[in-house]
């Protein structure tokens, strides 16, 4: 081989790998531009968020906007409605797709198969489907316009289900085998042998499911009936849509939606590795 055709070969990963490196910083970027636009926003006068063309950074950043967004809403209650919505629901999705993940994916039982295909196929209904029959059902055991009518129905989740099960097939038998030998009980083993072994996971599920029910709009707005003391963030900043109506006020929405996205952000930032563990691991196992 020439030493010409040499560099060539040598050259062509570097700029694939360079071609690669640039299309994810492009993806990065706009992905995370409207966040930064966001926060921006929330920290411009108003004259600023009228300005034409419009101006990037703030050149005199306050936080006016914020002290604002807390005069139109509680916003203490309501991120605190949202977190006890959020936590106790992803509570007990982790803790009920990992008990029936685990029945799943190491009990042999009639009907198995089945069972399991009419579990997946539940994940194919849209919400609006079971919207009135979960919204009855709450009704007839008396939890309408609380908070435990949102979080009651939704203590079980299908995805949940399905991706433990994907991932605690793959814990070796003989370690399950080994433990119940020793005498341990079934709890003892998925929650101290099975549930370490698949710790990205669990992770994972519960960044989808924290981020999933602190935006959940339609099912909390049904459920509460105008009960605006139980209402948690996001049904909270509809009240700021109103003041929307012109530039003057973009401020006052950018800050409430900054307020809105800050708790799902910190966990991503807690768990993006165990997220990115749970990827690489089920890319893997594919």
């Amino acid at each position: 081989m020439s030493v010409t055709a040499r560099s060539l070969s040598l050259r062509r990963p570097s700029g694939r790998k360079a071609l690669l490196a640039t299309a994810m910083l492009l993806v990065a970027v706009a992905s995370a531009f409207p966040l930064a636009w966001m926060v921006l926003s929330s920290l411009k006068t108003p004259a600023e968020t009228m300005q034409v063309p419009p101006v990037w950074i703030p050149h005199t950043p306050t936080l006016e906007a914020y002290g604002k967004v807390a005069g139109v809403i509680n916003v203490g209650r309501s991120m605190w409605n949202s977190l006890v919505i959020a936590t106790i629901t992803t509570a007990g999705i982790l803790v009920t797709s990992m008990m029936a993940g685990y029945a799943f994916a190491k009990y042999s039982f009639p009907g198995r198969p089945l069972l399991f295909s009419l579990l997946i196929a539940t994940m194919f209904l849209p919400p609006v489907v079971t919207l009135i029959p979960l919204y009855r059902m709450v009704g007839s055991i008396g939890l309408s316009a609380s908070l435990a009518g949102i979080i009651v129905p939704n203590l079980a989740n299908a995805f949940g289900i399905f991706l433990m099960r994907q991932f605690i097939a793959g814990v070796p038998d003989e370690l399950i085998d080994a433990a119940r030998m020793d005498g341990a009980s079934e709890l003892l083993i998925l929650f101290k042998i099975v549930a370490p072994s698949v710790a990205p996971a669990i992770a994972a599920l519960a960044l989808f499911a924290f981020v999933y029910h602190w935006n959940s709009y339609l099912w909390p707005l049904t459920v509460l009936q105008g009960n605006a003391d139980a209402y948690p963030i996001v049904i909270s900043l509809s009240r700021l849509l109103s003041y929307n109506r012109g530039a003057v006020n973009t401020g006052l929405v950018m800050a409430g939606a900054t307020l809105a996205v800050l708790p799902p952000l910190i966990l991503f930032v807690f768990l993006q590795r165990f997220f990115i563990d749970s990827i690489v691991g089920s890319a893997i196992k594919g």
